[in-house]
């Protein structure tokens, strides 16, 4: 490689080597970085080279006192659960250069591309109580992109080298650029975390195993404000038809020392 050959692409892994008048289409070789653990229904061996942690809805509007479900009586307590559990593993993950992609509800202010049904869920009776409507304490509007509603709660702090992606539904990949982001960054694995674990995480989850990716739950890192048999549920579809979960102490173990 000449002082005058330089990389072009989204990724390390996803790159061309470019030089005056000529271009390299191999992309550089992945070392490995395979790491075994408990999982269910069965032990895993996953690759953290070609892995990335998908964190889902980890925001003001689900999680802070002040957000919106907290507005309209929900409990977010249980949503705030996985802020000490996603604090440690970003915070190892990272070194280890496994992407960190926070996948927050974050809608257009004109909400333009939201057909009724979606409308519906939030505000059935059309009282204008929902998606875009100003919180009464602060006046960010719910759900809505570069608002505080829609930013990552305080405690979590996403690093800037970290990937965001606004979404619009229920599964993350729908009408967003989820798919092409993990597939610029070379992803097969997709590790789960955020809320809530029954709706917005388990239908991109469902999508994910769906599109090829191998989808794994970390149960420690998901909540949910729904009853408890709706997190039963959750564990046993995924595990019986989508992919495996493992928990956070097992996946710090496995990662060597030093990470």
């Amino acid at each position: 490689m000449t002082d005058s050959t330089r990389s072009l692409g989204p990724s390390l892994a996803n790159s061309w080597q470019v030089r005056p008048g000529a271009v390299d289409l191999r992309r550089p070789p992945c070392q490995p970085a395979p790491v075994e653990l408990p999982a269910l229904p069965e032990r895993l061996t996953l690759d953290l080279a070609r892995a990335a942690l998908l964190v889902v809805d980890m925001q003001n509007d689900f999680c802070h006192p002040d957000g919106w479900l907290a507005g309209i009586g929900v409990d977010v307590t249980p949503a705030r659960a996985p802020i000490p559990v996603l604090a440690a593993l970003t915070a190892r993950l990272r070194p280890r250069g496994v992407p960190i992609i926070w996948l927050n509800w974050g809608n257009r202010p004109d909400r333009a591309n939201l057909p009724p049904n979606v409308l519906h869920v939030y505000d059935p009776a059309a009282q204008g109580r929902g998606i875009g409507s100003p919180l009464p304490g602060n006046g960010a509007p719910v759900l809505q992109a570069g608002s505080w509603a829609a930013a990552v709660v305080d405690e979590l702090s996403p690093a800037e080298a970290d990937i965001r992606v606004d979404k619009y539904r229920m599964s993350g990949f729908f009408d967003t650029p989820l798919d092409s982001v993990l597939r610029g960054l070379r992803v097969d694995t997709v590790l789960f975390a955020g809320v809530n674990a029954d709706q917005c995480v388990l239908a991109t989850l469902t999508d994910a195993a769906c599109l090829g990716y191998d989808a794994v739950l970390v149960e420690d890192a998901v909540a949910t404000t729904s009853p408890d048999y709706c997190m039963a549920a959750t564990l046993y579809n995924v595990r019986q038809c989508f992919g495996f979960t493992v928990t956070s102490a097992d996946l710090l173990a496995a990662l060597p020392p030093g990470g």
